[in-house]
């Protein structure tokens, strides 16, 4: 296997790094620091692709009502929770006889769950009396238990700092298991179920999804159809033997803007995107293009893909061949047999797509950008990879 060198630019990713600088209204060393890249290229890359120095101030993106399917999508989200609450409920009656203790401990587990449920309900449930609990909580406590609550709470309190810091930093997209990940590697010794129930208590949660529809790709064609080689055995021995490539699309004030991914299996870094505003075989030839020049693979390369007629169109498949990368495709209609690209492309309409509303494909470009190669490459931390990001695993692999 080659080893990864010079991290390699191609004239697109230039372009739309400059585009960003240009109209984001951040300085030169912000976005630079984001996309992990040296300030100075960016006045570099100015010269190069020939673009005028004038920097526009960024303008707010309109806002776009939310259609009826959005909206349809909102009232059945609201009557999930809504089942949700009830189940919880009667839950709690299930509760009690794991509390068949002293009254203080159903107490403290009523104090701890006030904000959820009724208090007079909760003491109903558990055979309390509501004069009992408030009694209890108006009581000062011992000085023996005013010390450990002390030591007990001034640490919730430095590492609910913390919590709150990581959780800014990733713009809400973390829930506990990388939480505790994330503390971890910091050097902040805690258990993740502590982690778990700070969050839960102060509401703080990863951004929901929204449910999961497989979208699988139209093979109705008579190009020739590789043989599936994973079989779904998604493991990779090293970076570049394996790549997995497909096709999603986000809307816009526009119409649709289309990307295109190129994914390491070993590493689970996008090594590989563009965008266009068509779906044509251009598309992910550009990705697959932009992956090859930047990663310079050795030969025996799988790569796999579905079975649309991009993936399996001549010059595709002849530019395979040029770089010596064998063609994988999943069985009809089965998007499992790719399961970790769908899984890439599902983390970034949860962390991004579902939360923003763009006018322009020019605004939606500019945010895929930032995400894939400013966050999701560089700082966020994958499950898959022992909560190592994409970058960090590359680096170890490769030595």
């Amino acid at each position: 296997m080659a080893k990864v060198g010079k991290r390699y630019f191609t004239p697109e990713f230039k372009r739309e790094a400059f585009t960003l600088w240009e109209t984001s209204g951040r300085t030169q060393a912000e976005i630079a620091g984001e996309l992990g890249i040296m300030p100075t290229m960016l006045r570099r890359w100015q010269r190069d692709i020939g673009v005028g120095a004038v920097k526009t101030a960024a303008q707010p993106p309109t806002s776009i009502m939310a259609s009826p399917a959005d909206q349809a999508s909102e009232i059945a989200k609201l009557r999930r929770e809504l089942d949700r609450t009830r189940m919880e409920r009667d839950n709690l009656k299930k509760s009690r006889r794991h509390l068949c203790g002293d009254a203080a401990m159903r107490f403290s587990f009523i104090e701890q769950h006030a904000a959820t449920y009724p208090v007079r309900v909760m003491c109903r449930v558990l055979g309390v009396s509501a004069s009992g609990y408030y009694g209890w909580r108006g009581r000062p406590p011992s000085a023996r238990t005013m010390l450990v609550l002390s030591e007990v709470e001034g640490a919730n309190v430095t590492l609910l700092g913390d919590v709150r810091r990581i959780q800014t930093r990733h713009h809400g997209r973390y829930g506990s298991p990388r939480m505790h990940a994330a503390l971890r590697a910091e050097g902040r010794g805690c258990s993740r179920g502590r982690v778990e129930r700070l969050m839960r208590r102060h509401g703080i949660r990863a951004l929901a999804g929204r449910r999961f529809r497989p979208c699988t790709t139209d093979s109705r064609h008579y190009l020739p159809i590789a043989p599936n080689l994973l079989a779904q055995r998604f493991i990779a021995p090293a970076p570049n033997r394996i790549w997995l490539a497909e096709i999603t699309y986000i809307t816009t004030g526009e119409g649709w803007l289309y990307l295109a991914a190129v994914l390491d299996l070993a590493t689970r870094k996008i090594v590989g995107w563009a965008m266009r505003d068509h779906m044509r075989t251009e598309l992910p030839l550009a990705a697959l293009i932009i992956a090859a020049q930047r990663q310079r693979p050795a030969s025996g390369l799988i790569h796999h893909s579905d079975r649309g007629s991009q993936y399996a169109a001549g010059a595709y498949v002849e530019h395979l061949a040029t770089i010596g990368a064998t063609p994988s495709m999943s069985r009809t209609g089965n998007c499992y047999d790719n399961a970790p690209m769908e899984s890439f492309f599902h983390t970034l309409k949860v962390g991004l797509v579902h939360q923003c509303r763009w006018t322009t494909r020019a605004g939606a470009r500019q945010a895929l950008l930032g995400y894939i190669e400013g966050y999701y490459n560089r700082h966020r931390m994958h499950s898959a990879l022992g909560y190592l990001t994409p970058e960090q695993a590359e680096q170890s692999m490769t030595g």
